[in-house]
């Protein structure tokens, strides 16, 4: 049996080093202000150009790490992270920067946090958008807080600090929710990619979330295992059996049964890939 993750503590792809660690001392102690430092460190890459931002640092939105993220954000202002940025000195990312930014923050501050990929509604009506967003631990509630840190100055939803039921989707809850017909897998997909639609799609999501779950907070389009043979439409029956296995896994809480099975039927990212 695995053993059950830490959330409230940064490692991996969320360790802060010693090196920036002097950019986080001044954070905030409450999680939806944490979230808001996060917001307003990232550039979308399509809205990049239009504050001055050269082509050549879309690139950013490949980094990995937050270590590595911070040290681009140092490049361009040495001031702690809470401090408020220009638009051309933040770091150029999608909404995986955003949430793993605000993941890493509030481990950092000891609260358990955890990024999720999925799907949100709530960008275009009728679709389930490729989305990252984070949940943290409420420190009374037995539940875990949904939070949208790209979108908290904003109104798509009444509450982007804590999402209602169904605004988004975990890449096992898109499952579930297309296996059972309650959606339609072709609504679920990459905006501006409209090849990018479809059942493969929500199997990804589904390992990306789990990755996640055990601490390995990929890139939205990293592939490993068998995922590359299911967005071709190579996999079978099989397959789809392991995606219930893992959706079932996700959605039951268990975080060391998620730590056995995401170690097993080469689920996990292969060492030293990304």
């Amino acid at each position: 049996m695995g053993v059950a993750v830490r959330y409230d503590v940064g490692d991996g792809l969320t360790a802060i080093d010693s090196d920036v660690q002097p950019l986080v001392a001044g954070l905030p102690s409450t999680p939806v202000e944490i979230c808001a430092v996060a917001q307003g460190l990232v550039m979308l890459p399509n809205l990049a150009a239009g504050f001055g931002i050269h082509e050549e640092r879309q690139e950013e939105r490949s980094i990995h790490a937050v270590s590595d993220i911070l040290r681009v954000l140092r490049r361009h202002d040495d001031r702690g992270v809470e401090k408020p940025r220009s638009e051309s000195s933040r770091v150029v990312g999608t909404c995986r920067h955003f949430a793993l930014l605000a993941c890493a923050f509030l481990r950092h501050r000891g609260i358990p946090a955890r990024c999720r990929a999925g799907f949100a509604s709530y960008f275009v009506p009728g679709s389930f958008l490729d989305h990252w967003v984070i949940e943290y631990r409420h420190s009374v509630e037995p539940r875990w807080v949904r939070v949208d840190p790209e979108i908290l100055s904003f109104e798509y939803v009444a509450a982007p600090d804590d999402l209602a039921e169904g605004e988004f989707l975990t890449g096992g809850e898109a499952w579930r929710t297309c296996r059972e017909g309650r959606a339609d897998p072709s609504t679920f997909g990459v905006d501006g990619v409209p090849g990018n639609f479809g059942i493969g799609e929500i199997r990804g999501n589904l390992v990306r979330d789990l990755a996640a779950l055990n601490k390995v907070e990929t890139l939205p389009w990293d592939e490993w295992g068998r995922m590359t043979a299911s967005y071709a439409g190579e996999t079978g029956a099989d397959y789809d059996e392991l995606m219930d296995i893992i959706a079932g896994a996700c959605a039951s809480g268990d975080e060391a049964a998620i730590a056995t099975l995401y170690a097993s039927h080469d689920l996990a990212v292969p060492p030293g890939q990304f």
